[in-house]
């Protein structure tokens, strides 16, 4: 092999073994190494392997050995020591969760509205009434412990930092954890002791100082043990569509065996197990002993009424018995003390699934399997013929572009006095202005490099020209073919490569290329065109074997071309690429421009930022601008062979420092003008480079080809398009629709969990209350729970799944939508249809196993219609879930907003407090509560049912015995099912047309809102 002149040694180097060796071959050269192992068959029968081995093998020298022992063994495994790294750690993480302004106001407004919405909801509970007291406490413990729910997301990206970090010995696992857990600490205080004085005093709880500071203490402690148990889930799941159906299911389990849902007394005793480890079971029991064994509250007679001797007990220790809750103060501390330990028990874990394993490995699938090894008629390739000899002249890559219908017409790009500003941050500055009188033009068949320093306005250059810009003030020309560019014109005209390679990651490659021909192409081209040009363009990017493979996992390299690739299936006359080379290394960025060289060879306008290139790949552009640091024009021109006229127009301005042979033109041309790369001459005297181009030659060049460029040209057309998308509405429709569904079907993680976790679900609840007799008073009211709970944490458990599924696709949605590759309505409908054939299985499937397993026997139909009426409920849920997504800026806060509107759901639902204790003033939240009125008709399809048929168990009469005696007072002395509920819950077999009415009502609201979320909310700023 022989390297040519100009060529660098590292890209030679990386050449070799690749197809692109072969003209490196020099002459009269036969047979040459091709595969690795030919390449390392060689290396080991060489000179340089024998004397390496040698080396190796020889003894080592007495220097060498007392200087590897003097330092190595000192050397310790971290380079700071343990308090050091923790103490930056800790850090560390409170400016990342202090910097996260919204996530962190959005919290202390949710804590303050809630503790003040909870509170004035129970305002002064009357003590006797132990199921309202137990309720005021479960509501406040359950909202800080679902507060903590958000903060997954935040932890799952913290985890990644930490595998790569961890690795290089950064710190201790230990240390990471400490630093998770501790920065919690002042926020989980500050929740605390807001949101706990004000349900503590405005409820009416004992007025101590002593039994105050425990309750907080309780709460702090619960708190904080739940922000571990989360974070341990977030550790031990391999991303967030498993962490998040999984924390709720948690909390269900939490909530059913806390011992308020269902007493103690009549728990199964094969679950009783779950009560005892339950966290949330301790801290109601030390609460609710907290309250009742006040003084007040320990003495004979209690407001007239003589416990003591109707009872035989004082009225606190009445109302703990009631719950089956032990008398004895010392449970209060066991209490403290338990969650304590469940604090660090779940920290404990965490580091173990931190230490031990790892999800940090790529994920990547082929839907079909294509062995590039053989042709399509089954025969293996021949092997390529070497060339027979290298010089200059073969640096060049062969390009074989094919003919297609699809091909676009050429388009000259010009701009004229281009300024750009945007408000300056200060308030009475003037704006900064990021763009200052920049002109230029690109032609088609050429590549347009715009270099400079970071900070010069390359990106900003080419999001203006491109119309990418969402805010500032722009001025200036910008014309396509002579005439003045429209909006429309270069968004239908141009494709946008951004330096953040941002796709549907659950499409093969393939498809990917597929879904923007046949979008972004006319829709006067066939279908079986467009197919065929899609091919061409993995082709002509040499990603053939790369078609069927899934893009989640891919390689950066990779992701570049998919990110051109992507652009050219549109067949754009213009391609801008905004750093396409960064984070590659010289072979993958040769790669990456050897396509962009094929694709301007077709005819097409390229324009290109790129900040430090290689000589081979400088080579490639045609022309160059030239920015320096304030956005103003030190170049522009045509770059000849080998940058020869950038070059001489450099080398003749005074005190220009030399070109040193071999030295790469682009690294001296930006140390020549100071932009941000070293300056070996710093000793000679700066020029004003900008005022010498504005003086020279080039400009005088540059202005009388703009002159000609700005003029419309009879051989170029004016761009004008009838429709803002190119592609018709049943093509979108059926594009956008088809991909959600695949994406669907490959990502298991979303729907197989949310599916088992219903399925679990049902097993558990059928579990506990098989064999209840929902005839009586507890049974009906454990029975109401039962469906209240079942609904809400379903519904809960598809909220949460959706919301980052959802918020990763948006991205791409905005991507797609700059380029008008579709409407957004086809993306709201392919979201929304996509939903409804899992939520019905998977629904159907709870419902099937829970609906007999329970006892709710009724019949196959009211089976049937139970089922009907949830799977809209978790509709409801699922789609509300998406609109927080659409709408709020971050995943965390949609998740904090999810927790904040659900935590209002929950309390006005009508079963805690039940919807006739409901205050008035806040009756107008128990009807606008959406979750309400599912609830409502599936209780009244159960338990308020009584029409004709006496078996019904709305029908059933209810014993006396047990049911409080304001109740008896209220409905007399024969009650049936159906009274009890209606009355005290207000859901009424009568009313179960209207509710089925409000819910479809709320899912179709809540779709409109999804879609003008879609349409005009865009959080992604430029």
């Amino acid at each position: 092999f022989k390297c040519p002149p100009k060529r660098d040694v590292a890209d030679f180097l990386l050449d070799l073994g690749t197809p692109q060796q072969d003209q490196y071959v020099a002459a009269g050269v036969g047979s040459v190494p091709r595969l690795p192992c030919e390449y390392a068959d060689l290396f080991r029968r060489s000179t340089i392997y024998a004397a390496m081995m040698a080396h190796l093998e020889g003894p080592h020298h007495p220097l060498v050995l007392e200087s590897t022992e003097k330092h190595m063994s000192e050397m310790p495994a971290y380079q700071l020591d343990y308090s050091s790294s923790t103490k930056l750690l800790i850090a560390r993480q409170l400016k990342v969760f202090l910097r996260n302004t919204a996530f962190v106001k959005s919290r202390f407004v949710m804590v303050l509205v809630m503790g003040l919405l909870y509170a004035s909801t129970f305002y002064q509970v009357d003590p006797q009434n132990p199921v309202i007291v137990l309720g005021v406490i479960f509501t406040a413990v359950l909202f800080l412990a679902l507060g903590q729910v958000p903060l997954m997301p935040a932890a799952l990206e913290a985890r990644n930092i930490y595998y790569k970090q961890r690795t290089a010995n950064f710190f201790r696992t230990s240390s990471f954890i400490l630093a998770q857990s501790f920065t919690q600490v002042p926020f989980a205080l500050g929740e605390t002791i807001v949101f706990g004085s004000i349900m503590y005093w405005m409820t009416g709880f004992v007025a101590s100082a002593g039994a105050f500071l425990i309750y907080l203490l309780l709460l702090f402690l619960t708190n904080l043990s739940f922000a571990s148990w989360f974070f341990f889930i977030a550790m031990v799941s391999p991303d967030l569509h498993v962490a998040k159906p999984v924390a709720m299911m948690s909390i269900l389990i939490y909530i059913l065996f806390a011992g308020f849902v269902i007493s103690p007394s009549i728990m199964p005793d094969y679950f009783i197990w779950l009560y005892w480890i339950n966290p949330l079971s301790w801290c109601l029991r030390a609460l609710s002993i907290n309250q009742y064994t006040a003084a007040e509250f320990q003495e004979d007679t209690y407001h007239g009424i003589p416990y003591k001797r109707l009872e035989g007990n004082t009225m606190g220790n009445r109302m703990l018995e009631i719950f089956g809750l032990q008398t004895d103060t010392i449970w209060i501390w066991y209490g403290a003390i338990y969650l304590a330990a469940m604090y660090v028990l779940f920290l404990i874990l965490s580091y173990l699934a931190l230490e031990y394993k790892r999800y940090d490995a790529p994920e990547n699938i082929t839907v079909t399997v294509d062995d590039d090894a053989e042709t399509h008629d089954g025969y293996v390739k021949a092997p390529k013929t070497p060339s027979n000899a290298v010089d200059e002249a073969s640096d060049a890559v062969p390009i074989h572009v094919n003919g297609s219908s699809a091909s676009s017409p050429s388009v000259s790009l010009a701009f004229q006095d281009l300024w750009y500003s945007v408000p300056n941050p200060t308030k009475g500055e003037p704006d900064l202005q990021l763009l200052k009188g920049i002109s230029g033009y690109a032609l088609p068949g050429t590549i347009t490099a715009l270099m400079g320093s970071s900070g010069a306005g390359k990106t900003t250059l080419m999001d203006v020209i491109a119309g990418r810009k969402t805010g500032g003030k722009i001025e200036g020309q910008i014309l396509l073919n002579g005439y003045p560019a429209t909006d429309l014109a270069i968004r239908r005209s141009t494709g946008y490569c951004e330096q953040m390679d941002i796709h549907s990651e659950s499409a093969t490659f393939r498809e990917a290329f597929q879904f923007s021909a046949m979008l972004r192409q006319s829709d006067d081209i066939p279908a079986e065109e467009k197919m065929a040009f899609a091919e061409e363009c993995l082709e002509l990017l040499d990603m053939k074997n790369l078609g069927d493979m899934i893009i989640r996992g891919a390689s950066v390299e990779q992701m570049k071309r998919l990110t051109i690739g992507v652009e050219l299936a549109a067949a754009p006359s213009v391609l801008f690429l905004d750093e396409p080379t960064s984070g590659l290394d010289a072979r993958s960025a040769k790669i990456i421009m050897t396509g962009i060289r094929k694709i301007a060879s077709t005819g097409r306008t390229v324009v290109c930022t790129i900040h430090q290139p290689s000589t081979e790949v400088f080579e490639m552009f045609d022309s160059l601008l030239l920015l320096k640091r304030g956005g103003e024009t030190v170049f522009f021109g045509d770059l000849g062979a080998h940058a020869i006229n950038m070059i001489e127009y450099f080398k003749a301005i005074p005190n220009t420092p030399p070109l040193v042979e071999g030295y790469n033109p682009a690294t001296w041309m930006l140390e020549v003008i100071g932009a941000g790369v070293e300056m070996k001459h710093s000793h000679l005297p700066p020029n004003d480079f900008v005022q010498i181009f504005n003086q020279s030659a080039e400009r005088d060049l540059m202005e009388k080809a703009l002159e000609q460029h700005a003029k419309p040209n009879p051989r170029l057309p004016e761009l004008t398009f009838a429709k803002k998308r190119a592609a018709s509405s049943s093509t979108q429709f059926k594009m956008v629709t088809q991909r959600f569904f695949r994406m669907y079907w490959r990502t298991p993680t979303y729907n197989f969990t949310r599916a088992m976790m219903s399925l679990i679900l049902a097993i558990l609840f059928g579990l506990v209350y098989r064999g209840v007799d929902y005839t009586t008073y507890i049974g009906a009211t454990g029975g109401v729970g039962m469906i209240f709970m079942t609904s809400l944490f379903v519904g809960l458990i598809s909220f949460n799944s959706v919301l980052p599924l959802a918020s990763e696709e948006r991205a791409s949605f905005y991507r797609e939508r700059a380029s008008q590759t579709y409407n957004a309505l086809w993306y709201f409908v392919g979201s929304t249809v996509v939903e409804i054939p899992y939520v019905f299985v998977t629904t159907f499937a709870f419902t099937i196993i829970f609906y007999p397993f329970v006892g709710l026997n009724e019949s196959v139909g009211a089976c049937l219609f139970y089922g009907l009426n949830l799977s809209l409920l978790v509709l409801m849920n699922v789609y509300f879930g998406q609109l927080m997504s659409y709408a709020m800026p971050r995943v965390d806060v949609a998740a904090l907003m999810g927790v904040l509107l659900n935590s209002i759901f929950f309390l006005f639902m009508g079963y805690n407090p039940a919807a006739s204790d409901i205050p008035s003033g806040y009756r107008w939240l128990y009807h606008i509560t959406p979750p309400k009125y599912s609830v409502a008709l599936l209780v009244a399809e159960t338990f308020s049912k009584c029409v004709g048929d006496e078996t019904q168990l709305g029908c059933k009469a209810m014993p006396v015995e047990g049911v409080p005696q304001k109740l008896r007072s209220d409905l007399g002395s024969s009650i049936r099912v159906k009274d009890y509920v209606e009355h005290v819950y207000e859901m009424r077999y009568n009313d179960r047309w209207s509710n089925f009415g409000a819910v479809i009502g709320f899912i179709l609201l809540w779709r409109i809102l999804a879609l003008l979320s879609l349409r005009y909310i865009n959080h992604q700023k430029r």
